[in-house]
């Protein structure tokens, strides 16, 4: 829908989907104050009583840079992005690899995912999320003749796609993993590619998938756990008991704001990987409901925008609109499916919600450049070159 400017009203209020901005602000919202509910106790424990907002101010200040982000993204128009995608690309694999080098490369949990700034930590995989829905889509346009050969158009992106998993599964980050793979896999779908190459790369996936969980014997415990979380509840399915047991005590309308009894030490990651459970035992059926709506009103958006993205013949900005939305749906379905029982536990966060700088940050820059894509589009409809 195309707004109409009025005198009553700045006109640059209308330039952007007011449905989309909206999901957007009440999300972040959401967000601030759960993560404020959930990291309390946490905050007490690691910074003592005068600190308890810690958590609620770091989180602020992600916010804050990434709508500053967001700002300096949006000057830069589409045409840019497909121009300087290489480097970038080139760019963000490098710090894939910078993270493995000892001394650089900074530890939790068993994991080396970030580089220490020592104000904040870096986690570039994060940001390889956004750089391949670019660069995917760069490829297809670049490409689109070639998609229906193995070798000329299918071939080259396999390749990088398996040079990019291997880095993320060295770290190891098989969320991430995952969620980078199916961006290409998808956009690749919808830029035309061969539908028997397509299924054919499936098949390769899935054998590929159910590989490494054999061989991992941490990915196995997971998904045995997952299986059955309570034959083992104090170890393999602590976490997922726990958010079952949040989930359980929510039931319709929660316990109040704050009355979570999981986020006391219970339930691990509470405030960044399992905020969802923190929300539903304290907002209940409700509150987790609400959440869902507001992620689909903003999945719907996107795609609307990516829709009139190619019927405005710009098949770069239409696949990367559908890139993002794609993106921030996949990774809140598995975080989702996490929570509530139905998929392996992974650490993923929630879009727009979980505590995270870098997750914060290029979720930020995407929807900066999502509603580059919206305000091109209206600009192209008034008949203004961009």
């Amino acid at each position: 829908m195309i707004y109409q400017a009025n005198s009553a009203r700045p006109r640059v209020m209308y330039d952007f989907d007011q449905v989309l901005i909206w999901s957007v602000l009440l999300l972040l919202s959401i967000g601030l104050i759960m993560i404020y509910s959930a990291s309390i106790a946490i905050a007490e424990a690691q910074f003592g009583v005068d600190r308890a907002h810690y958590y609620l101010l770091r989180h602020s200040s992600f916010l804050v840079v990434g709508f500053v982000l967001g700002l300096i993204v949006f000057q830069v128009p589409m045409q840019a992005w497909r121009k300087y995608i290489g480097y970038l690309f080139m760019g963000n694999a490098l710090l894939l690899v910078l993270v493995l080098v000892p001394g650089i490369g900074h530890e939790v949990n068993g994991s080396q995912r970030w580089i220490s700034l020592y104000v904040v930590n870096l986690q570039p995989s994060e940001f390889m999320k956004f750089v391949m829905v670019l660069y995917a889509a760069d490829y297809v346009n670049r490409k689109s003749e070639d998609l229906g050969c193995l070798l000329k158009g299918f071939l080259p992106i396999t390749i990088v796609m398996a040079l990019v998993g291997f880095l993320l599964l060295l770290q190891p980050d098989f969320g991430a993993f995952v969620v980078v793979t199916m961006l290409a896999m998808s956009i690749l779908f919808l830029g035309g590619v061969s539908l028997k190459i397509f299924i054919g790369l499936i098949c390769i996936l899935a054998v590929g998938l159910y590989g490494l969980i054999l061989t991992s014997p941490y990915r196995l415990d997971r998904v045995v756990a997952f299986m059955d979380p309570w034959a083992d509840p104090y170890g393999n399915g602590y976490q997922l008991s726990h958010a079952l047991i949040a989930f359980g005590r929510g039931e319709w309308l929660g316990v109040g704001l704050g009355g979570s009894v999981e986020k006391l030490f219970y339930l691990p990651e509470a405030h960044t990987d399992f905020l969802l459970s923190v929300l539903a035992e304290e907002l209940g059926f409700v509150g987790v409901a609400a959440v869902i709506v507001l992620f689909i009103c903003l999945i719907v958006r996107v795609f609307f925008i990516g829709r009139l993205a190619a019927k405005l013949e710009s098949p770069f900005s239409a696949l990367v609109a559908q890139g993002i939305g794609i993106w921030i749906g996949l990774q809140a379905l598995i975080n989702m499916g996490v929570n509530m029982g139905v998929l392996p536990t992974k650490g993923l966060t929630l879009p727009l919600l979980s505590f995270g700088g870098s997750s914060i940050a290029a979720i930020c820059i995407a929807l900066a450049v999502l509603l580059r894509i919206d305000w091109e589009n209206r600009q192209r409809l008034r008949g203004v070159t961009v």
